[in-house]
């Protein structure tokens, strides 16, 4: 009779939510991770996103402009978001872009990253190491590519970069597992005016392939032209919240350095 009794325990216990993520629990414990970037420095930033993610005890990574007039004009509060925890991720100092692709007539000659030198741009994005390093006082961090873009002709610049970053983020989604990420071109999911039911089934999708999964956001509650609504971003972090025995939510240089140190230890 108490065989009978414990069965159906035992089956339970299997199958509940904290077993789940200790049978695929890949992702430092858990069953998926998740990483939350916003790009550009914004006031929207530290005004909207910052204080929503400390009230739930969520860390994110900020890509920072050196030339953003919201670093500039409040570098303390800057400072202080990552002594909470939350990553200042470099995104370039003067943010080129390629002005010679389709739709960007709004790319300045002066930004035009096709009219830059390879070594102008590593310069650059060198120099912006070194002015975060002033601000947050840490040598490990990420980058994220200026509009995705790659390429100075024919040449990969970020090749010459490999060495001072944990990794690089790129514009393209994509759920990956850990064994499928590529350091140098994160896949992440840009959020423009999406709601919050299409952001949260992207977690759960990662919940259930056991992927990485990042978002890439701009304006956050306004601030910019590519934008979600605060409601539907709290709604998409209190779910992350809500669930975190399965999602792993880190900054991603966090989430970059456990990557590289997992597949070099299968290798």
């Amino acid at each position: 009779m108490k065989r009978r009794l414990i069965l159906p325990i035992l089956v339970s216990l299997m199958f509940s939510p904290m077993a789940k993520a200790q049978q695929t629990g890949e992702w430092n414990g858990k069953r998926c991770a998740v990483v939350l970037t916003y790009d550009d420095a914004l006031d929207v930033h530290l005004d909207n996103v910052i204080p929503a993610l400390d009230s739930l005890g969520l860390k994110g990574t900020f890509y920072v402009v050196g030339n953003a007039p919201a670093l500039n004009d409040r570098l303390p509060e800057w400072r202080e978001a990552a002594r909470e925890g939350h990553e200042l991720g470099n995104h370039s100092l003067n943010h080129p872009c390629d002005g010679q692709l389709e739709g960007r007539s709004w790319v300045s000659a002066e930004n035009d990253l096709s009219r830059y030198s390879v070594a102008r741009a590593v310069n650059e994005i060198k120099v912006m190491n070194t002015l975060l390093k002033a601000i947050d006082g840490k040598t490990e961090r990420s980058f994220a590519f200026p509009c995705g873009d790659k390429m100075i002709d024919t040449v990969a610049f970020y090749d010459f970069l490999k060495d001072d970053f944990a990794g690089a983020r790129g514009v393209v989604p994509a759920l990956q597992t850990i064994n499928q990420v590529n350091l140098d071109d994160i896949r992440a999911y840009p959020i423009i005016g999406h709601s919050a039911e299409y952001m949260i089934d992207l977690v759960k999708q990662a919940e259930e392939s056991g992927s990485l999964l990042v978002f890439l956001f701009h304006g956050v509650g306004g601030g910019h032209d590519l934008n979600v609504s605060l409601e539907a971003h709290r709604a998409l972090i209190r779910y992350l919240h809500d669930n975190e025995c399965d999602i792993w939510v880190a900054p991603m240089v966090d989430v970059a350095g456990y990557i590289r140190r997992q597949t070099s230890e299968s290798e």
